[in-house]
C-alpha cells in the first residue's frame, strides 16, 4: 500500500488515508461495448462462467430510467474508532480522508463503488461532492448506502445507485472514509479497482476485468435472440418453444437473424 503522503504523527494510530495501486485506464472500446450490455444479461454471463455472486445487493437508482458502464474505482469506509478518527469538525476533518482523495483520482468515465455497509446514518456523498464528481467527468456512482443533500444531487443528473438518503453528513455518525484504490466488498460483491461495472433499473453488477470482453461477445447473441423470442410471444408463440429456444426455434431464429443481417 501506498502511504498517504503525510508524515505519521507522534501520537497517530494509523496515517489515514489508505491507498492502493492506481487501476489501470479502462479500454474505451471495451466499455463502449459493455455499455450495451443489460445487468440482467451480465449477472447470467458470469454465472455461466462460474462467477456466482456479481449483484450489488441493495442499491438502487435514485432515478429510474439511468444506465451506466465504467471502471470500477473503490472507496472503502470503515467503522469509526475515536481514537484514530471520528467525525467531529465534518469536512475540516473529511477534507483529508480517502472521501476527498479517491475524487481527485477521477477519470473519464469512471464509476465510483462504494462499501458503506448499508448505514443509513452515512450520507457518503452529497450536492458539493457528487458536483466535483460530475465535472471531473466521473459516470456514475454506485454506493450501498446513502447520500444526503438529495433534490439537488437528482438535478446534476450523475447516475447513483443508494439504498436510500439520509440528512448525516459522511462521518457524522458511525463510520469514516478510510481508504480508496483497495479492494472493497460493496452490497456483498467483491469489487477490485480496475474491474468493470454496469448498472441499470435490475441493479448493478460487476463485471470482472478478465472476464468482460467473453460476457460482452457472449451477451450481444444471448440478447439478439431474446428480441426474436420476444417477438414471437407476442405474435402467440409458445412460450416452451420460445424461451429458451429449441433445435427447431433455434434453426428459425438463424433464418430471422441472417435475413436482417
Amino acid at each position: 500500500m501506498e502511504d498517504s503522503g503525510r508524515s505519521a504523527d507522534e501520537d497517530s494510530v494509523w496515517d489515514l488515508p489508505v491507498r492502493g495501486d492506481a487501476p489501470e485506464p479502462a479500454d474505451p472500446d471495451l466499455v463502449r461495448r459493455l455499455s450495451a450490455v443489460s445487468a440482467a444479461t451480465a449477472c447470467a454471463k458470469l454465472h455461466a462462467q462460474g462467477i456466482r455472486r456479481t449483484f450489488v445487493a441493495g442499491p438502487r437508482p435514485l432515478e429510474p430510467g439511468q444506465k451506466v458502464a465504467g471502471r470500477a474505482l473503490t472507496l472503502q469506509f470503515m467503522p469509526q474508532r475515536e481514537d484514530i478518527a471520528s467525525g467531529l469538525g465534518q469536512e475540516y476533518i473529511e477534507r483529508h480522508t480517502a472521501l476527498w482523495a479517491v475524487l481527485e483520482t477521477v477519470q473519464p468515465g469512471d464509476v465510483l463503488v462504494v462499501q458503506a455497509y448499508g448505514s443509513a446514518y452515512t450520507g457518503c456523498f452529497g450536492d458539493m461532492l457528487v458536483r466535483y464528481f460530475k465535472q471531473k467527468g466521473g459516470a456514475g456512482i454506485v454506493v450501498d448506502g446513502c447520500i444526503r443533500d438529495a433534490p439537488r444531487v437528482r438535478k446534476l443528473g450523475v447516475p447513483i445507485w443508494t439504498t436510500g438518503v439520509t440528512p448525516h453528513y459522511a462521518s457524522q455518525s458511525e463510520l469514516f472514509p478510510w481508504a480508496y484504490d483497495v479492494p472493497i466488498a460493496c452490497g456483498g460483491v467483491l469489487t477490485l479497482p480496475g474491474d468493470l461495472v454496469v448498472a441499470d433499473d435490475d441493479g448493478a453488477v460487476i463485471v470482472p476485468r478478465r472476464r468482460a470482453r467473453e460476457v460482452i461477445e457472449s451477451a450481444g447473441e444471448h440478447e439478439e435472440w431474446e428480441k426474436f423470442s420476444r417477438s414471437r410471444i407476442e405474435e402467440g408463440g409458445a412460450l416452451v418453444d420460445y424461451y429458451p429456444l429449441t433445435q427447431e426455434t433455434r434453426a428459425e431464429y438463424e433464418r430471422w437473424r441472417a435475413d436482417r443481417h
